[in-house]
Parts: structure tokens; sequence; C-alpha cells
């Protein structure tokens, strides 16, 4: 009897399409899985920019402009002191006691003008004595004359010897002497009276006296021992500007000046202390004949008005020479020059925005802006704002923009 085997399945699997919902969820699951696992592997890659898209650093933006064009003339700076062109150190010729000071302390004193009194009783007696010797020495000549003059006539009429007319003229030209000396006396004791009192030599300022009333002077008229030192005086308008060129100022200046068919006026103009502007004018009317060794300079003097009495001897201002007509030349803000060792550059701006540098000859200030004697082309840019931000050889963001005068006050 054979026996067989059976297995009872489940109706839930048995049952006809009953697998087709078990299939769809296995696969739904599955994708999800797939998609969730590729957003994490390429999530970070997907969020980070890729290398080719990656953002540069922006360039340095600067500030570019052509170099202004402008007519100056060539001139020559430098730093100048005052002095005075009279000053005198007023001492006594003669000495005594001070009486009397005529003026205060800083005063101006005009030519003339009384400014000390030494005690003249002692040289007025002294010209009373010289005076009467005088007289006495006169006396004794007419007599001396009239007794010359008979012994000529008795001479001539035979009743008086020659010997008596030879004595007589002899007695007349000693007494005749006699006055001569009797009157330097009187001139001398006059010029020792007259200096008693102590005038201003010429118009100026004074300054403290240095001796008080009541002070016994010591004076000599000449100067062979120590004179008492009463006060000082220098004049006040005109007034000297001192000053010093290199050789190489110097050179520029004669060069510049054998050029010129005709001479340049020898203007100057002056700027003092407090000063921004060129306010005065002057005129050059010395320069010296040799160079000093020791400093390489050599000295020039010009003589400025003060009619205001503004300027004082051992005060410092500015001079500046012109030397040469107006010049096309090329102007650059101060700023945008850089000193490079002993020489100077300016940045440029290339075809390509590259920075290059250039090396110039610079002039003095005009307006603000600096003079370039040499080294740039009127189409160079130069950059004249945003220089820190730049190094040669970068490239750069420029932005045009024209120059201005920045400060008026300085031309």
């Amino acid at each position: 009897m054979k026996t067989a085997f059976t297995q009872s399945v489940p109706r839930s699997l048995t049952r006809p399409g009953s697998d087709k919902p078990g299939v769809k969820a296995w696969a739904g699951s599955a994708v999800a899985l797939s998609i969730l696992a590729g957003a994490v592997i390429a999530g970070p890659h997907l969020l980070a920019p890729s290398t080719s898209q990656a953002v540069a650093p922006p360039l340095p933006v600067v500030t570019v402009s052509t170099p202004l064009r402008g007519n100056v003339d060539t001139r020559l700076e430098f730093l100048g002191q005052f002095s005075a062109v009279d000053s005198v150190e007023l001492r006594a010729q003669v000495g005594g006691t001070l009486t009397k000071i005529g003026f205060k302390d800083g005063d101006i004193v005009h030519k003339g003008d009384l400014l000390f009194v030494i005690d003249p009783t002692p040289y007025q007696i002294k010209l009373s004595e010289a005076t009467a010797q005088l007289e006495s020495a006169h006396a004794r000549l007419d007599l001396a004359s009239r007794e010359f003059v008979r012994a000529q006539t008795l001479k001539r009429t035979g009743f008086g010897t020659i010997e008596n007319a030879d004595q007589r003229a002899a007695d007349q030209r000693a007494d005749q002497a006699a006055v001569d000396d009797a009157e330097a006396l009187v001139r001398d004791a006059r010029f020792d009276l007259d200096h008693c009192y102590i005038t201003a030599p010429f118009t100026g300022r004074i300054g403290s006296h240095l001796i008080s009333v009541g002070n016994l002077i010591a004076g000599s008229r000449a100067a062979s021992s120590p004179t008492t030192l009463l006060a000082t005086l220098v004049s006040i308008d005109p007034i000297y500007l001192n000053f010093d060129m290199s050789e190489a100022d110097y050179m520029t200046f004669l060069r510049r000046r054998q050029q010129q068919k005709e001479p340049l006026a020898d203007k100057v103009e002056v700027s003092l202390s407090d000063e921004k502007r060129f306010s005065r004018e002057g005129t050059l009317d010395f320069v010296d004949n040799t160079l000093n060794r020791s400093s390489g300079t050599i000295h020039a003097r010009a003589t400025i008005p003060d009619r205001d009495l503004l300027l004082t001897p051992g005060g410092f201002a500015r001079v500046r020479l012109a030397v040469a007509p107006p010049a096309t030349a090329l102007l650059v803000p101060d700023a945008s020059v850089l000193p490079d060792q002993s020489e100077h550059i300016v940045l440029t701006v290339g075809l390509n925005d590259v920075v290059t540098p250039k090396r110039v000859q610079l002039g003095d200030l005009r307006d603000g802006l600096r003079v370039i004697r040499s080294g740039l082309t009127p189409s160079d840019r130069v950059i004249i704002d945003g220089i820190p931000t730049v190094r040669p050889g970068s490239k750069v963001s420029p932005e045009i923009r024209s120059i201005s005068l920045v400060d008026q006050s300085q031309g």
C-alpha cells in the first residue's frame, strides 16, 4: 500500500494573483533606499562648487589719470633767513655818567632821534678851556702881525734891520701855529661834547637798553679800550633775505640764464613761516663769488620791502627764484610719486591693466601737484589713488578720473 505525502500551503500564497502587492512594496522600498543612498553619497559633491566654478578674488580697484599738462616756469626754492640791511651796536665814544635814556625798549626810532645822554659837564668845561686858549692865541697872533708890519716898514725906510724884520716874521708864524693848535683843541672838545648826546644813525627798531641811568659809561673814540654797549639798532625797511644754493642749483641757475637772450628780472617770491602761499616779492641783488668748500653751497641774497614791518631779522622764510620762462610740463599729484632709494618712481597702468613703475625726474610743487621733468608721457595712465593695494606686475581694475588742483595756495 502506497502512502501519499501531502504539504498544506497557506491560502494567501496559493490564491491566484495574491503575489502582486508584496512584490510592488518590496520594489518600492528598494528604489527609495537607492535614491537615499545616492543622495547621501552624492550630496556633498553636489553642494560643493567645482574647481572650475570657484570664485576668483576681485582685482584691486585703483584710480588712474593721465598727467595734467600746463605751462610752468623753471624755478628754484630755498630756505632763507632775514637779516637787517643796517645794524649797529650803540657804544659811547666818550666816558661819563649816563643821565638820560630817550626811548622805550623796542621802539621804532628815526634818524637823528636822541637815544642816550652822558653827563656833558666835564666836556663843556674842556670846551671852555680850549676856547679861552684859542682867544689867547688869536690875541698873540694879532700883536705879532702888527709888529711884523712895522718891522717891514722900518726895513724899507732904512730905520730897521733885516734881522728884526725876520724875527717878527718868525714870531707871526709861531703865533699862527698856536692859533691852529688852539682851534684843533676846540674842535676836539666840541667833538667830545657832541658825543655826549647819542642819536640814531638811521631809522630802525631799537632793542632794550643795556645800561641804566646813573651808571658810569666807558668810552673810547679810537676803540683802543673796552667800551660800554648801550643798545642795538637794526633797520626795518627794506630787509635782506639770505639763502644758500647748492652747486647743482647754482649750475641750473647759471645755465638757464645763459640760454636766455635777455636776462630775466631778478625777481624772487617769499613765503613766511606761517604762510602757505608766496605773498611777497623782492629782488635778487647779490650772489657770492666763491662756493663754500665745506658745504658745497654758494651764498645769495635778496632785498625784500617791509612796509608793514612784519619781517624780523633772524626769522626764516621760503624763497622762490624763477630762472626760465614758462614751458609745457606734466604734473601729477605729489602723493602719487614714490621714493626709490635716491630716485623717484610713478606707478602706471598699461593697456593690459598691469601695474608698471616708471622712473621720473621731479620739479617743484605747483598748486599741490608735482612737476615731472622727464620719465612720463602725456598718455601714461598714472595711479593717483589706491597705491597701497597694488604692486608692480600685478593686474588691477582701473577707474579713470581727471587730476584736479588740490591746493592752489601752494602756487
